[in-house]
């Protein structure tokens, strides 16, 4: 498949899975695994971004961008699914149609720009990266989280079953690639510099291990404590802090 049949497929992809999107997110499963993602993820954000000029690149929803708003300056988002858009539009978040691989925004905007398990699904990612970079402001931060090949999350997506996400539609129907930590460096932009990395999933092996009380406090805690710790490099979704350097 091309890439205008990939973008098509997943434009597709995506308005299915909107409708039950947040069956199992947000406000439906408070303090649950994927509200823990979340979490960690905008937390990451908060590090670079509080009080400056956020753009989110596939904000969905909006449940990540609208945390962003808590703290950011401007949280601005843009996503390929009019039907996710929808949604954040609904929470009042400012956002656009667009693609990750031509971002509607002039060169500079942005003083953080960052993308959760967005890149994973885009074969031309270099020019997706590039073009976070160019919307980036010099000496700015480019968060952009990758699919880890060397974790459990890759292990169980590799040997398990396609997870449904509508009706007519399940995980095998979308494009996706899983990147290296120890390989990113050759996917950077010119002029740009790996400056930290954050993992999110570590241990959490599957998101019903947080259905109970027990199973969210246990692994609440262990991702915590490991976040930020040398074994970030087994995370299933791993979060580069690239700075613009010109």
């Amino acid at each position: 498949m091309d890439s205008s049949g990939t973008h098509d497929a997943n434009r597709a992809y995506y308005d299915a899975f909107s409708a039950g999107y947040e069956d199992h997110r947000g406000d439906n499963d408070p303090g649950g695994y994927h509200d823990l993602l979340d979490e960690l993820e905008s937390e990451y954000v908060k590090r670079y971004g509080a009080g400056r000029d956020v753009l989110e690149v596939g904000c969905g929803t909006g449940l990540v961008l609208s945390r962003i708003g808590k703290f950011a300056r401007t949280a601005r988002g843009v996503d390929l699914s009019p039907g996710m858009l929808e949604k954040a539009r609904a929470r009042g978040l400012d956002v656009v149609v667009g693609s990750a691989t031509a971002l509607p925004f002039e060169d500079n905007q942005f003083d953080v720009t960052c993308s959760f398990k967005v890149l994973a699904h885009i074969p031309e990612i270099e020019l997706a990266l590039q073009e976070m970079v160019r919307v980036t402001r010099p000496g700015g931060i480019v968060l952009a989280e990758f699919y880890n090949p060397y974790s459990l999350r890759a292990l169980l997506k590799r040997f398990g079953p396609a997870g449904r996400i509508a009706a007519s539609a399940n995980e095998s129907h979308v494009y996706t690639r899983f990147d290296s930590p120890f390989g990113l460096r050759k996917l950077l932009p010119k002029g740009t510099l790996l400056i930290g990395a954050r993992g999110v999933r570590i241990v959490t092996p599957t998101a019903k291990v947080m259905k109970t009380a027990l199973g969210r406090l246990i692994f609440r805690a262990a991702e915590r404590a490991l976040c930020d710790s040398p074994l970030r490099i087994f995370a299933g979704f791993y979060v580069a802090a690239i700075e613009k350097r010109s």
